[in-house]
């Protein structure tokens, strides 16, 4: 039995933020019910893979769950909802205050139903302050964080192309659920979890505002190089690209004899971290020297056995054919109706010794489950029927 068996989830997420965090909590048993509107909601189709145009994040978001589809402006469809709620442990639903209470999904709604219900909220920018209202996808959090100023060139700044601060937010709001459960275990008393899109990306920076803060310097764009350790860096070899990261004196001395440079062990140039990032140009300099005859799995090779940080730099393409990722065992192959092949799908990256997850499902197409779903909520067949010709479900 997974850990979270037992716990019903109520998943009106959408995008990333609110149905990845619903997923790890399917992941480790929970049993995820996604609420869609009939034929799917927006979310379903980005970047489509399969004929009915489920996307590719899509069936990473929302393995292990249940697909119910239903029309929440009717009154069957709310009604559906109520029932649902006085069911369910946890709801999740990642949109603005507003929208929550128009759709009934508030705490004081919620809790109307079922008093001790865990409610986890993520919004763009928290439920106060004057942006609370406004909309607001990944980027961004990422432009207001800080991060988007210091990448890139001084002249552009550029943002991360993966998401990082929804699966941040998502990863945040899971934590917040656990810890809710655990509350309730000890109180009996539910509540509101709220995560939000700029409070993730600023805590990912927080370091550099911090720098800031005491020591009163305002970073610029450095390209691949870091302000606080050297050599870190990007670095073209004969076939490809690889990245290191040298951090510590003890890293940096076994590098600096790997590359032939042992006199810059005692340089004051390179004395500490920070000093290596002061002067990261002519590291970088000395270590592109050495990789640009090397292939990549030489260099790798000879970093490796100096223990100093490294790796390939890979496309997308590469990921789920690295030995390592295999031997990891982080990819799942999966099925879904009408893609070309099976997608591999990661489940949560973390492994529990007494606790191992089961084999993922696949995604569900929009509203696979409903009449199971309605049916276990004691909705009789002839009323389940009566909703369906009605257009409620």
């Amino acid at each position: 039995m997974l850990p979270l068996n037992g716990i019903r989830v109520l998943d009106f997420g959408r995008y990333i933020a609110g149905p990845y965090c619903a997923a790890l909590l399917a992941d480790y048993g929970a049993d995820v019910i996604r609420i869609e509107r009939i034929g799917g909601n927006e979310d379903r189709f980005t970047v489509p893979v399969a004929d009915d145009g489920s996307g590719a994040a899509f069936l990473q978001l929302n393995r292990n769950k249940r697909s119910l589809a239903l029309s929440l402006g009717s009154e069957a469809g709310r009604a559906i909802v109520r029932r649902l709620v006085a069911t369910a442990d946890i709801v999740i639903a990642n949109m603005p205050a507003d929208a929550l209470a128009k759709a009934g999904l508030d705490l004081a709604t919620l809790r109307t139903i079922k008093p001790d219900i865990i409610l986890v909220t993520a919004s763009a920018f928290g439920d106060d302050g004057p942006m609370a209202g406004r909309v607001g996808f990944d980027a961004v959090g990422q432009a207001m964080s800080g991060a988007v100023h210091l990448t890139g060139t001084p002249d552009r700044p550029h943002r991360a192309q993966v998401n990082y601060v929804d699966f941040g937010t998502a990863l945040h709001c899971a934590f917040g659920a656990m810890v809710a459960l655990r509350e309730r275990d000890r109180t009996g008393q539910g509540q509101q979890v709220s995560g939000s899109l700029l409070g993730t990306a600023v805590a990912m920076t927080n370091g550099l505002a911090i720098d800031h803060a005491l020591n009163g310097i305002e970073r610029r764009p450095i390209g691949n190089r870091s302000y606080g350790s050297g050599p870190t860096d990007l670095f073209r070899t004969s076939d490809g690209w690889i990245v290191t990261q040298v951090v510590s004196n003890a890293i940096f001395a076994r590098w600096a004899m790997l590359v032939g440079a042992p006199e810059m062990i005692a340089d004051p140039r390179y004395g500490d971290d920070m000093a290596r990032g002061d002067n990261g140009d002519a590291l970088s300099a000395k270590m592109a020297d050495w990789c640009v005859s090397r292939t990549t799995e030489q260099a790798l090779d000879a970093l490796a056995g100096a223990r100093v940080p490294a790796g390939p730099v890979l496309a997308p393409s590469q990921v789920a054919t690295h030995p390592q990722v295999i031997a990891s065992g982080l990819l799942e192959p999966m099925d879904y109706p009408g893609t070309s092949a099976a997608a591999p799908v990661i489940g949560a990256p973390i492994r529990m010794s007494e606790s191992p997850r089961d084999p993922m499902q696949r995604a569900p197409q929009a509203g696979e489950h409903t009449r199971a779903i309605l049916s276990e909520a004691g909705f009789a067949a002839e009323e389940i029927a009566a909703m369906a010709a009605a257009g409620a479900i």
